[in-house]
């Protein structure tokens, strides 16, 4: 590629910081698609929107672009929306204004994911200049604004469209932050399932001096937390650590101090492994439930509502990570671990459809207070990108 490019809209550092300058708090757009998709056409991809609706959940829009139309196909995936800013003032540089300082590109996104989306970019560029539109294979992108919020309108529907009209994709990066210390050093071939669940302990409310009159529900509900977080769930397996299991929320809403509250609710999120499903964890966790109501006595009673973000999964080393691994290593000179550590991702939809992994930059400041990412890591993740599609469609 020319040494024009650092001029060019493609340049992997000047495309983040107009990226980051787009407002796309998850659901919104804010121009970051619509930017992206004016940068890809003239590359020679062809873009599609891919805005999606349903009752109860917000609107959302995704981008499809992908150039050729044949012969394998290599997708990078991603994300545009970022979580909120918190709060404004504890931030040193504006979030929004993507100030380079240090030799960091300061920004809500820089990380998470923006940053990763700019080398997709960016790698396509160089190869395309390389190699012409005539590669003999297809590159595509994947990009939806709805990975960071409920993940109904984004990756799941854009994947069921492309099945339906007998599209394929045969391997896939996603962007995420995947890497721990520095630039290199980890990438994600499996992710541990999310499961929120939501109980409703009832008891019988009562005026505390007559302990005999009453079934206090935040005792009920005191002794069922003990039993799920007293002993580990599991050890851990093969490829992945022991399943956690952590409260996030307790609410009785009680004002007063002389009434023993009749209804306590909470909440708890576990991350498993793939020694379970969701279903057989909640059946798990709800067999230690009930048998400390029982235990208990009373009329007391517990309802569920669930909520599941993900299954477990693992992609087996093979091809597609020794391909990664092999362009980290001659660009960064680093030795990759192949991890299963970490929340969730789209990956957890990706790979119904096609071997996937996840390669990106250091995560460390993501979602936090001046996130932010090394200008020399942005480079080096575009040219990795880039190795990528060389070594995938070699001739």
């Amino acid at each position: 590629m020319p040494d024009t490019l650092s001029s060019n809209v493609t340049d992997v550092i000047e495309l983040t910081r107009t990226l980051v300058r787009c407002e796309s708090v998850t659901p919104r757009e804010a121009g970051a698609l619509q930017l992206l998709q004016g940068t890809l056409e003239p590359l020679g991809f062809t873009c599609e929107r891919m805005d999606f609706t349903e009752a109860g959940t917000d609107d959302v829009a995704n981008l499809y672009a992908r150039i050729g139309t044949g012969g394998k196909h290599f997708c990078f995936a991603g994300h545009s929306d970022v979580v909120p800013v918190g709060d404004l003032s504890s931030w040193t540089i504006g979030p929004f204004a993507a100030e380079l300082s240090g030799g960091y590109l300061f920004g809500r996104g820089a990380a998470d994911m923006k940053g990763a989306i700019a080398a997709f970019t960016d790698a396509a560029a160089r190869f395309l200049a390389k190699r012409g539109r005539n590669f003999g294979g297809s590159i595509s992108l994947l990009i939806t604004g709805d990975e960071e919020g409920p993940a109904i309108n984004g990756t799941v529907k854009m994947l069921q469209r492309l099945a339906a009209r007998g599209e394929t994709i045969d391997a896939c990066v996603v962007g995420e932050p995947t890497s721990s210390k520095r630039f290199g050093d980890m990438m994600k071939i499996g992710r541990r399932g999310s499961m929120n669940v939501d109980m409703v302990v009832r008891g019988v409310q009562g005026h505390v001096a007559y302990p005999e009159r009453l079934d206090n529900a935040v005792h009920r509900l005191a002794a069922m937390i003990e039993a799920l977080v007293r002993e580990p769930i599991d050890k851990g397996s093969t490829h992945f650590q022991p399943t956690s299991l952590q409260f996030t929320t307790v609410d009785v809403g009680n004002p007063a101090t002389n009434i023993a509250p009749g209804v306590a609710k909470a909440r708890f999120n576990t991350r498993f492994n793939d020694l379970w499903t969701s279903k057989t964890l909640l059946a798990h966790l709800q067999e230690r439930i009930e048998r400390v109501n029982e235990a208990l006595g009373g009329n007391g009673t517990v309802d569920y509502n669930v909520q599941v973000s993900g299954e477990s999964f693992y992609t087996p080393p093979g091809p597609l990570s020794d391909l990664v691994a092999g362009a980290i290593r001659d660009v960064a000179g680093v030795e990759v671990e192949l991890s299963t550590t970490g929340g969730t991702s789209d990956a957890r939809f990706i790979r119904s459809y096609c071997p996937v992994l996840e390669f990106g930059l250091v995560g460390e400041s993501m979602h936090k207070v001046d996130e932010k990412s090394a200008v020399e890591d942005l480079k080096k993740l575009a040219r990795v990108y880039e190795t990528v599609l060389d070594r995938y469609f070699a001739a």
